[in-house]
């Protein structure tokens, strides 16, 4: 499983990852090759080198490892993939480079095939991704002109478009995976027969885990601050629209918004792009080149523009601004949660009743702030797996003990204060069908849907062009690469 884990990773590289990939050979012109011809030989690119001035010479420049359905598959793409694993921390030492070449395999035949099955990857959707990762890599190196030096690149958008490409390839094959097993499902009998079938020494060992519950208050943001903000927008909107100045320019200088700062506030969207609704509503109710009023969500205030409509997608900029909150705010928020501390403490309120009626966290507020497990959806969390800060949070709280006052920061960066409280705790054990049924439910269900993606990549490897060069000819893959017969 820990390998399966690591070749798994290797498919969703990061963006210098893919972006080295696709980096075939340098631009060889003309001049460059004084007019010689640029020759193939034993599947790779070669070219004359100084055919003038010196004996005819071959210079290897990449090799094509494979070639699956439209998709090549070069040398460097194996390459990077290794060293990304290196730069990463993995171990490498069980992993070869003929299991990083099948991993690579594996991607392209669910791209290839997503988009045989017309599997649709909205471009609104990848220019989204690519404007994150752009504003990202910005963010870490200073710079777009640093960011272009970094990877090598003279021009934006050639940048873009390439970064455009790769994040719609992975798209795809993501798509492919999950069309594959949407439809999967499994019965009780099912998970019974697993669990029975598995030998009595060899069942999982379930790790320690606890049910946890939070209550949250965030100082309140005062009238006066969140009228500077609307007046500030206000201001730059009447510029904008009474003088021209560039929104652009305006969303690069003051815009709170880390994801499109950058690139002037720019996002490309459709109705189906996961932004907050009050966004989306205004967006799609303004007309190509109208400026909104500013608007307000949980992230702050707005001000908005639609720069191109296309159809169901659109282009547009925006100006996120975001409240201060002030120090007596801060100081009754304190006093707030340090009140129900003590009343939950001495028993005047249970801490599910207080979650109810004081909570600000709209998500957990329901159900007395209780939390769910995003990875499992169940309301368990194993203590092995949760976020180290968390673990020393809970870690050493009795049964319904409530923690100190817990110091936080919400998405905006925002100060905010918690109380945890924990629930259930469940000692490590052996897995018990009564009471673990759910997580073994989730085994059997990736046990069947494993076998599923097995039992199709062995139907569309027959029916698929595929092509391996080299010494990848010479590896032993889980799947039939080779097409041998059997």
């Amino acid at each position: 499983m820990n390998k399966t884990t690591i070749l798994c990773a290797v498919l969703a590289f990061n963006v210098s990852t893919h972006f080295y990939g696709q980096e075939i050979i340098e631009e060889v012109t003309q001049d460059s090759l004084n007019n010689a011809e640029v020759i193939k030989v034993n599947d790779s690119i070669v070219a004359p080198v100084d055919t003038v001035q010196k004996p005819f010479q071959k210079l290897k420049i990449d090799g094509v490892a494979a070639v699956i359905g439209e998709n090549v598959i070069l040398d460097s793409d194996v390459d990077i993939a290794y060293k990304q694993l290196v730069s990463e921390g993995v171990s490498t030492s069980d992993v070869s480079r003929c299991e990083l070449a099948g991993s690579l395999y594996e991607n392209k035949l669910y791209a290839h095939h997503a988009i045989q099955d017309s599997i649709i990857v909205k471009d609104a959707e990848v220019n989204s991704m690519v404007e994150q990762q752009l504003s990202y890599m910005t963010n870490e190196l200073g710079t777009v002109e640093k960011v272009l030096s970094f990877y090598k690149k003279d021009d934006l958008s050639e940048f873009k478009k390439e970064l455009f490409e790769i994040n719609k390839s992975n798209r795809l094959s993501e798509r492919m995976r999950t069309k594959i097993i949407e439809n999967i499902e499994i019965t009780p009998e099912e998970v019974r027969e697993f669990f029975e079938e598995i030998p009595q020494d060899e069942r999982p060992l379930f790790g320690a885990e606890i049910e946890m519950a939070q209550i949250v208050i965030e100082p309140e943001v005062p009238k006066e601050e969140e009228q500077k903000v609307i007046d500030r927008l206000n201001q730059f909107r009447e510029d904008i629209v009474e003088n021209g100045s560039s929104f652009a320019t305006k969303a690069v200088l003051y815009s709170q918004d880390p994801g499109s700062k950058s690139t002037g506030g720019k996002y490309t969207m459709d109705r189906k792009t996961p932004f907050a609704k009050e966004f989306k509503d205004v967006a799609f109710s303004m007309q190509e080149g109208e400026v909104s009023e500013p608007f307000k969500t949980d992230f702050g205030w707005h001000l908005l523009k639609v720069d191109k409509i296309r159809g169901e997608e659109i282009d547009v900029r925006h100006i996120l601004l975001i409240p201060d909150v002030t120090r007596a705010t801060i100081e009754t928020a304190k006093k707030l949660i340090d009140s129900l501390r003590a009343s939950i403490i001495s028993g005047s309120i249970e801490f599910k009743e207080a979650a109810r009626k004081f909570s600000h966290e709209k998500e957990t507020r329901e159900d007395g702030g209780q939390l769910l497990n995003p990875t499992t959806g169940d309301t368990r969390f194993e203590l092995t797996k949760i976020d180290p800060i968390l673990y020393d949070q809970v870690s050493k709280l009795k049964t319904n003990e409530v923690s100190l006052v817990i110091p936080d920061q919400d998405r905006r960066g925002q100060k905010k204060f918690k109380l945890i409280t924990v629930l259930n705790k469940y000692d490590e054990h052996i897995a018990d069908y009564a009471k673990d049924y759910l997580k073994i439910q989730e085994l059997a269900l990736k046990k069947k849907q494993i076998n599923t993606i097995r039992k199709w990549q062995d139907e569309k490897i027959r029916d698929t062009y595929i092509k391996v060069n080299g010494e990848y000819r010479n590896c032993e893959y889980s799947g039939n690469w080779l097409k041998k017969e059997k």
